[in-house]
């Protein structure tokens, strides 16, 4: 984009001065001031309401300025087209890709670099379904294209993608939805869309704007809705984020090994020197500059240069043309193979593919006849035999067959075939779980488990419907032939603009030859006059004579300058400009030509000019007292703005003189240019396992990113992810251009800025996450997963946060409670051992306070001599011995140093999603089949308590009489009743037990009677239960005999009628 299109786009508006509809606005502005009442305040309340309101949308809507650092040639834009697998990511980039140049490509591997515009360039990047390029994907991508697969629904992937973008500044997201064509009902179909955007407005924004698929048609999708989706892409408009307008860095489109083949010879194994070209983003890309590929590791370019760009705008030329030509219509896919022109930095190489190869390149569409001769003069089989060995594979699920079958078959037989296929083919709109061996995740919400379940019983109520009209459909049939037929009856009763021109055409041709045979094995179709639409013919004899003065004057009205009607007569109406526009000068003869005017429209005119300068000077009081006096609550932002806009000017003012080598070294290369990027010291997996569907991006770090050291982050684990964190268990981490593997501590900050160890992260809170990795700025966006490998079926982001500080002097503390037990007490002093092992200990914890179980309070005085570790303590009352004593304090937590950076870049291509780091202890046990051990001190014991027994409460005598009486101790008589013992004689002793020989036989008699009437009652229910039984028996068989003769009644009855 040149500096005349920038000042072009802020072209400012231009207010009307004259004309009908300013002299109107000018009236109806008038009008408001006749009647002051009727725009006065009615409600100061309403009016500090709308002040209030009007001022907080105005505060939205400001952002923090960013410095322009945009170029005249900005590169192109990154495109990410995500989705889970078999959404139909690859298919819409064959139709973008289609519709922008106007031709295919077989295979799509890498970027793919297209010319949109006259301005704007496009990269289209497909996303594989790995953890790993949604995180690289999300980084750099300008736009993205989210496939969802509509028939099937929302997918883990989708939503495991929009978090990861939300952490690394969440780009420019349009929802695609694809497989529309499975829905056979309308209604169904409507409420599917709107479900699916409902819940893509949840997730990205209000108005997020979602495209319709509706079906592919020869394994594409349809034009018209292609065509729109890329009129979208191409008017978008990006606002820059923060990590990429500070980072320069590089999506890399071509990988070139330029190693000593000696040395590989040699050591196979050996480091490689590796060439990366792309195109600069962000901002300046400086020489010798630290590099961090994502997936490989930190590197030092040894080397970069400038290119020529492959894939170049259109040049204009001063020509305003609003379409691009096929030359300019450009695709750039070298890890594609498309295009055979490879760039370097002192050659161009072309890839001619053999010697004549450039022949096929200009000419893709060989006529039919060249290929049938040329097959023809190939064969070296006869026809018969060809035929009996060829097969025919009608769908994709059937096996091929041959030509004796086919013969077999009879018409029936394919038409029976036919109609099961058919109906098998239709009625497998299944919703699969597995596909190619991928375990598709679908994603299911309550609100929509109900819609769902609506819908499908319409559409099985629709394929019903459907089923039992099929033989009523009978205006189906033939449609091919009868709209032949209406189309050549058309052709026929149109009258051609040929012949309407140049008259009809009476040369035939009299070549007739062609209805023969060809080599006796082909018969020519004779060609229908109605098909032939010829307009190579130009008849001599109808041409007319036009110096003849009637030919000429039969066309002399159909020019501006023919007699029309009165309004539209070119007379009147040069005339009516005269009077309406006044005098004007002939610039080719300098001839002055003036206009009718008449005094009235002469003051009107002055009085309009006078009005006009009025109004520009107030404006410009009212502006001037805006400027120095009246300083609104904007100055700041406004001066903000200013400040960056100048700041802009003056460091492209400060590079403009210089030439370009002097401003490489001290700018560096500016982004939108190409460059080659060599690298030393690459280990040769990165070769060997290259593979160009992985994305790989070069990253530039600032000044103190390459250093290690402790980071505190603000996290928060995710709600949809099953399992809690624990501390220094390693996780998976996303920050920056990184992703490495670390041991985060968990803390939270109290009160008092004390760091609380965690030990595992709260439900639905942030928490403190430190953690040992290469040092960011504060407020990047941090990312956690718990693996990368594509095993769990469940949710992958763990947990989110951002960068809060990077103090390596952070300390986190964790409660300890030492307990002790007193053997020494002299009223408020005590001597407490087993708290200390040693005496060292107790002197560094001297003037700690202590708490015991009766909650008495006490204070560490001064270790003592024996035993070890026992101290003097006193306390604010006696303790008891046995009361138990414990000391609270705050012991520090040493954070573990622990850095592996992700490598899944120099893994083999099937695993390179299946990278594994460090492995957690439980991880370990469950693939060994190890239990956790057990420890004797976690285990529950049993606690024999003895029952204590407290002395009885003696109140001192002072204390009573200050006591209410009800609660004074009661005197009680000293005198008690003593018992007398009773001797009983030999008779009463007799008697006595005799009673009692009464007594028991009593008792046991009693025990019988109840235990016979126990037996009489269980006897009777059992009885009573038995002739129950037959009862029911009887009345259910009643039942059925009256029933059947019910129903015969009811049927003779009916047959009656």
């Amino acid at each position: 984009m040149d500096s005349d299109d920038v000042q072009k786009a802020n072209k400012a508006h231009r207010v009307k001065t004259k004309g009908a509809k300013y002299q109107k606005k000018q009236k109806s502005s008038g009008d408001q001031n006749q009647n002051p009442k009727a725009f006065a305040v009615q409600s100061s309340v309403r009016l500090a309401k709308e002040v209030r309101r009007r001022a907080d949308v105005k505060t939205k809507k400001h952002h923090l300025p960013v410095v322009d650092r945009s170029v005249t040639e900005p590169p192109p834009v990154i495109v990410g087209v995500v989705g889970p697998p078999r959404v139909g990511k690859t298919t819409l980039i064959h139709c973008i890709i289609k519709h922008y140049t106007r031709q295919k490509l077989s295979d799509i591997s890498g970027p793919v670099t297209l010319v949109t515009g006259k301005n704007r360039r496009l990269t289209l990047l497909e996303c594989n379904n790995d953890i790993n390029s949604l995180i690289d994907i999300a980084k750099i991508a300008d736009l993205v294209l989210l496939l969802v697969d509509a028939s099937f629904g929302f997918e883990m992937e989708t939503f495991e993608f929009l978090n990861v973008a939300q952490v690394h500044g969440f780009p420019r997201v349009m929802g695609v939805l694809t497989h529309l064509d499975v829905f056979k009902n309308n209604k169904t179909l409507n409420k599917t869309k709107k479900r699916f955007k409902h819940r893509f407005w949840t997730e990205v924004y209000q108005g997020a704007k979602l495209f319709y698929l509706s079906g592919i048609i020869h394994g594409e999708y349809q034009k018209t809705e292609i065509h729109n989706l890329c009129r979208f892409i191409s008017v978008m408009k990006f606002r820059p984020m923060a990590w990429r307008n500070t980072h320069p860095h590089v999506l890399v489109d071509r990988m070139e090994d330029v190693t000593e083949p000696e040395l590989c010879r040699i050591n196979p194994k050996s480091d490689r020197t590796v060439c990366l070209y792309g195109y600069v983003r962000g901002a300046h890309l400086k020489q010798h500059s630290l590099v961090h590929i994502a997936g490989v590791g930190d590197f030092s370019v040894d080397d970069a240069s400038v290119l020529s760009d492959p894939c170049p705008l259109p040049d204009s030329g001063g020509n305003r043309k609003r379409s691009l030509n096929e030359k300019e219509r450009m695709v750039y896919a070298p890890l594609s193979g498309v295009g055979g022109i490879v760039y370097d930095r002192d050659a161009v190489y072309i890839d001619l593919a053999g010697s004549h190869s450039h022949k096929q390149m200009t000419d893709p569409d060989p006529e039919p006849t060249h290929q049938l001769l040329t097959g023809l003069a190939d064969t070296q089989h006869t026809l018969d035999s060809m035929v009996a060995q060829s097969q025919l594979k009608i769908f994709n699920d059937m096996a091929p067959l041959t030509s004796t079958e086919c013969v077999d078959m009879t018409e029936s037989d394919i038409s029976d075939s036919g109609s099961m296929i058919e109906s098998a083919v239709v009625g497998s709109v299944i919703e699969p779980a597995v596909t190619e061996g991928h375990v598709r995740r679908k994603v299911t919400f309550q609100n929509d488990s109900e819609s769902e379940s609506e819908s499908e019983s319409e559409s099985e109520s629709e394929s019903e419907c459907s089923q039992d009209e099929g033989d009523s459909l009978q205006w189906k049939e033939d449609l091919s032939r009868r709209a032949s037929e209406n189309f050549y009856h058309r052709h026929a009763n149109t009258s051609s603009l040929k012949n309407t021109i140049y008259g009809s055409s009476t040369v035939e041709d009299e070549d007739q030859a062609g209805t023969g045979d060809v080599a006796g094995l082909f018969t020519l179709k004779p060609t229908r006059p109605d098909d032939i639409v010829e307009t190579s013919k130009f008849d001599m004899s109808a041409i007319q004579d036009w110096m003849a003065e009637e030919v000429r004057s039969s066309i002399r009205d159909c020019f501006v300058t023919g007699r029309w009607d009165e309004s539209e007569d070119a007379e009147n109406i040069l005339q009516h400009n005269d009077e309406m526009f006044g005098d004007f000068e002939d610039l080719e003869t300098g001839e002055v030509h003036s206009g009718a005017r008449s005094d009235k429209e002469t003051d009107q005119t002055d009085n309009v000019e006078t009005n006009q300068r009025m109004r520009k000077k107030i404006k410009l009081k009212s502006d001037f007292d805006v400027t120095y006096d009246n300083k609104g609550d904007e100055a700041y932002f406004d001066d903000l703005k200013e400040q960056m806009t100048e700041q802009a000017l003056l460091n492209r003012t400060e590079f403009e003189g210089m030439d370009a080598a002097s401003r490489v070294q001290y700018e560096g290369f500016k982004p939108g240019v190409y460059v080659r990027i060599q690298l030393t010291d690459i280990p040769c997996e990165f070769v060997l396992n290259f593979h160009p569907s992985y994305p790989v991006i070069v990253g530039a770090l600032l000044s103190g990113e390459s250093n290690i050291g402790y980071i505190q982050t603000r996290l928060k684990k995710h709600r949809w992810y099953e399992r809690v964190l624990k501390s220094r268990d390693p996780v998976i981490v996303s920050l920056g251009w990184r992703r490495f593997q670390s041991v985060p501590v968990y803390s939270v900050e109290d009160h008092n800025e004390r760091q609380r160890f965690l030990k595992y992260t709260p439900e639905h809170m942030h928490c403190h996450a430190t953690l040992w990795g290469p040092i960011t700025p504060q407020g990047t966006g941090l990312l956690v997963v718990q693996t990368v490998a594509d095993r769990t079926a469940n949710f992958r982001i763990a947990a989110t946060g951002v960068v809060l500080d990077l103090d390596k002097s952070l300390h986190i503390t964790k409660k300890l409670k030492l307990i002790g037990h007193p053997f020494k007490i002299f009223k408020n002093t005590a001597f407490i051992k087993g708290m200390f092992t040693t005496k060292l200990e107790v002197v560094k914890f001297e003037g700690a306070a202590l708490r015991s179980v009766s909650g008495l309070r006490g204070q560490i005085k001064k270790a003592i001599q024996t035993p070890d570790g026992a101290f003097r303590a006193t306390f604010e009352d006696k303790l008891l011995m046995s009361d138990i004593v414990f000391l609270k304090c705050w012991f520090p937590v040493e954070l573990p140093k622990f850095y592996n950076p992700v490598t899944s870049l120099l893994l083999p291509d099937g695993v390179k999603g299946s990278w594994c780091g460090m492995k957690t202890v439980g991880q370990l046990r469950f693939e060994r089949g190890l239990r956790v051990p057990k420890q004797k001190d976690s285990l529950y014991k049993p606690i024999d308590r003895q029952p204590r027994r407290f002395h009885n409460l003696v109140i001192p005598g002072n204390l009573q009489k200050s006591l209410p009486f009800k609660n004074k101790p009661k005197l009680r008589s000293a005198c008690r009743e003593e018992k007398t013992a009773v001797v009983r004689g030999s008779g009463e002793r007799k008697v006595s037990q005799l009673m009692d020989t009464l007594r028991t036989l009593g008792r046991s008699r009693e025990l019988r009677r109840k235990q016979e009437m126990r037996e009489r009652v269980e006897k009777h229910r059992k009885q009573q239960a038995s002739e129950g039984a037959k009862t029911d028996r009887r009345q259910r068989e009643a039942r059925k005999k009256i029933f059947r003769a019910l129903g015969q009644l009811e049927k003779k009855g009916s047959k009656a009628k």
